[in-house]
């Protein structure tokens, strides 16, 4: 077993990847993984060693990821934007032998002169040799293949630092048949075609980019489109000249698209399959988006920790709002406080179990503890509730639960009110404390460009649609909101 053999049994000229306008098939792929394979070994990285990719979304991420497992080391993907701090301190965690740096990684270049001689002892460049006794990935691109190995189904793959939206970000330790089951939950014969071109903006670090884009692509022979960043307009010129047939983002990126002016009705044509990942999409947005486009935008559910895809609605009936259903071989429960199942209807934790869900958090044996029970169930701390028809629908984060006077306020609910409102953008609800109620919710609004907003006239409209204890308190009005690469509010920060 090998995650990377994902690569395999695909014609040699079908295109695997498109980065930068250069295009790289099958087979010079899986020539160029088994060179970078041979000059790993020849370095000295072995099956066990730690690998930090600190890359944008490129090729040269693709290709010393695959070479890296291929030989049986683990692949720890950092975000090369990142200050100094948070990636020396990742780097601490994880110990790499080997770090490969693209420029865009601007603290890292920094900082890996001086942790070289402790820890890291090969440096990885994919241009110049700023560096000092650092190689460049087109040098090692020459090296002579080897065959790839393979390795037991619990060997790690991955070091995944979690998003961290709740706190201290921690590496999940993700094994070769996490990332090769829950490819094969997401049922890609089916949904991934050699005929597709995949929008690849979600960013490769992140567990959404590296399996559920070019996991599934590359398992269903696919083609994946690398952005490095993402731009609204160029985003429309893209889906026209590349002729992408499969949209995935953030909703962050749905909400751009939906916010533009000039798109034509025909701008989503060749679509034919949209979805929405790490974090819940307005359900305005969804209209909207049909409305204008007559793209359907599905939605899913997952977490770094389940590797990461957990429900989908893809096949289903449209239904804005809804995360679908438990793909195959994921067993879901929704419970209580006290651990019990909830009647249908009512809102719950979602606990899942299945062979996609994670090994535990590197080094950290009492936060695995946490959130994994004896009997293998996966705590995800997120709140959801299903309908008569067994479909779930996101209600919030537990943890980002707010208690007004006793009474349970979920964030989610009341930004919603708040977004549907016509003049306001963006909006982000917290709890902070209160000498009489224990909590009060408070809300971050980002007003519509050149909109001014007036606070109590928010929270009147907000009486309006919710109970009295539901409603914000304060109304802050800020230019923007504090978000991960995934699109994910990070609310701790607005704490």
């Amino acid at each position: 077993m090998n995650i990377s053999s994902i690569i395999d049994n695909h014609p040699d000229t079908s295109v695997a990847i498109i980065s930068r306008g250069r295009e790289t098939t099958y087979g010079q792929l899986r020539d160029q993984v088994a060179a970078m394979r041979g000059s790993l070994q020849k370095l000295g990285v072995e099956k066990g060693d730690v690998v930090a990719l600190l890359c944008g979304n490129s090729r040269y991420f693709v290709v010393s990821y695959l070479a890296a497992v291929g030989i049986g080391a683990i692949v720890s993907p950092l975000n090369p934007t990142s200050p100094a701090p948070e990636i020396e301190k990742e780097l601490t965690v994880v110990t790499p032998v080997a770090v490969v740096l693209e420029p865009v990684a601007t603290a890292a270049w920094n900082l890996i002169p001086s942790i070289t001689r402790d820890a890291v002892r090969i440096v990885i460049t994919t241009e110049g040799n700023e560096v000092e006794g650092s190689l460049t990935i087109d040098e090692l691109l020459h090296g002579d293949p080897v065959p790839r190995i393979e390795v037991e189904a619990s060997h790690p793959a991955v070091y995944m630092f979690t998003s961290g939206t709740a706190g201290s970000p921690k590496a999940a330790v993700l094994t070769h048949n996490n990332l090769l089951t829950n490819i094969h939950q997401a049922d890609v014969a089916e949904h991934i075609l050699p005929t597709d071109v995949v929008f690849g903006v979600l960013p490769l670090f992140h567990i959404f980019g590296l399996n559920v884009i070019l996991g599934t692509t590359f398992a269903g022979g696919g083609s994946v489109v690398l952005v490095q960043r993402f731009d609204p307009i160029a985003t429309i010129e893209t889906i026209a000249e590349r002729g992408i047939t499969i949209m995935v983002g953030a909703p962050t990126m749905w909400m751009a698209l939906a916010q533009l002016d000039h798109p034509t009705p025909h701008s989503f044509k060749g679509v034919r399959l949209a979805l929405s990942g790490a974090a819940k999409l307005p359900e305005q947005v969804s209209h909207s988006l049909s409305a204008r486009f007559g793209i359907q935008v599905q939605e899913g559910y997952g977490l770094t920790e389940a590797s990461p895809l957990v429900t989908m609605s893809i096949g289903m009936a449209w239904t804005p709002g809804s995360i679908g259903r438990p793909v195959p071989g994921i067993e879901l429960r929704i419970v209580d406080e006290n651990g019990g199942d909830v009647l249908r209807g009512d809102s719950g934790e979602i606990w899942i179990r299945g062979e996609n869900i994670f090994a535990g958090y590197l080094n950290d044996p009492e936060a695995t503890a946490r959130v994994i029970t004896r009997d293998g169930w996966l705590k995800t701390g997120d709140i959801a509730v299903v309908d008569e028809d067994g479909q779930l629908y996101m209600v919030d984060r537990a943890k980002d639960l707010i208690i007004v006077s006793g009474f349970n306020v979920f964030p989610a609910e009341v930004e919603g009110i708040l977004a549907s409102h016509p003049d306001i953008s963006e909006v982000a609800v917290v709890g902070t404390p209160h000498p009489h109620t224990g909590e009060a919710v408070r809300a971050y609004v980002v007003s519509r460009q050149g909109v001014h907003l007036d606070e109590d006239a928010i929270i009147d409209y907000c009486r309006t649609k919710l109970a009295r204890y539901k409603c914000p308190s304060k109304i802050l009005f800020v230019d923007s909101l504090p978000k991960n690469l995934s699109g994910k509010v990070q609310r701790y920060a607005l704490r």
